[in-house]
């Protein structure tokens, strides 16, 4: 059976643990199976990137990573 989390995808959430606590931003997509969210601007590193077609140059990409579900509350009226 899939794990029902009350935050959804689009859903404005403040970070209450971790580097990025206190931060208010928008869920960009939520992970189930590790309990997870990905959160617009919070957590994020920089990723090495081998060069492919669409990128020939390869190089260093700013990603954000998921945060736990437990490490966000969802804001109300926002």
């Amino acid at each position: 059976m899939a794990k029902k989390f009350k935050i959804k995808k689009g859903d404005t959430v403040e970070i209450i643990a971790g580097d990025d606590k206190g931060k208010k931003a928008e869920v960009l997509q939520v992970l189930p199976k590790k309990d997870a969210v990905i959160v617009a601007g919070c957590k994020v590193v920089k990723k090495a990137v081998k060069p492919t077609e669409q990128n020939p140059e390869g190089g260093f990409v700013n990603k954000e990573m998921p945060i736990h579900i437990s490490n966000v509350r969802k804001v109300e009226g926002a």
